[in-house]
């Protein structure tokens, strides 16, 4: 017991984590999440894709999307249906290089679709691949480029900080497609899953 390391308690471990969110977040181009809130309202069908948790992050996303009111689907699901010109993908990656996923951009961009992405790398093939880029200037630990300064560094672990930013990002988006869609969140709960 005496030779442990003693960790800091939980109110120093969770303002540290919120720091780092609020660092991170405020990094983001409001241009570039504005420009990713145009192709959601413009596309016909919105897609989406991610792996690990950052694909869960993405299934919370196409879940609001459809509370919204508008055609969302998860790649990978067996209700999820062909992506076609007017359709937008949108990938959430910390990498940009899961194979699966820069597959999934590709074959989207082949049938016309329009392709999104969020990453901490403009530079990676899915960013490539992408008509839209969201940055989010968080560490990622399967990326083949070095993370930049302090501002990419984490002390949490992994890729926990960009899926938090992930997360942040794609609420605030909700709610700005709340306003532009005239939607509350009475009119999102109609939608609500009701088979529970």
């Amino acid at each position: 017991m005496d030779n442990e390391k003693a960790s800091p308690p939980f109110d120093v471990i969770a303002r540290s984590i919120l720091d780092e969110l609020r660092r991170t977040v405020n990094q983001i181009s409001y241009d570039e999440v504005e420009a990713l809130v145009r192709e959601v309202t413009g596309a016909q069908r919105i897609f989406v894709a991610g792996a690990g948790r950052s694909g869960l992050v993405m299934r919370g996303f196409a879940m609001r999307l459809a509370q919204l009111g508008l055609s969302a689907h998860v790649v990978g699901e067996t209700t999820s249906t062909a992506v076609r010109r007017g359709d937008l993908l949108l990938i959430g990656s910390g990498s940009g290089e899961t194979d699966r996923l820069v597959h999934y951009a590709g074959k989207a961009a082949e049938a016309g679709a329009r392709v999104a992405a969020a990453t901490a790398d403009p530079d990676s093939p899915a960013a490539r691949l992408a008509d839209v880029v969201v940055v989010i200037p968080a560490p990622t630990p399967k990326s083949s480029k070095e993370s930049g300064g302090p501002a990419h560094r984490s002390r949490q672990p992994m890729g926990t900080l960009f899926e938090q930013s992930l997360g942040v990002m794609l609420d605030a988006c909700v709610m700005l497609l709340m306003a532009r869609l005239e939607e509350t969140g009475r009119s999102m709960f109609a939608r609500h899953a009701n088979l529970e």
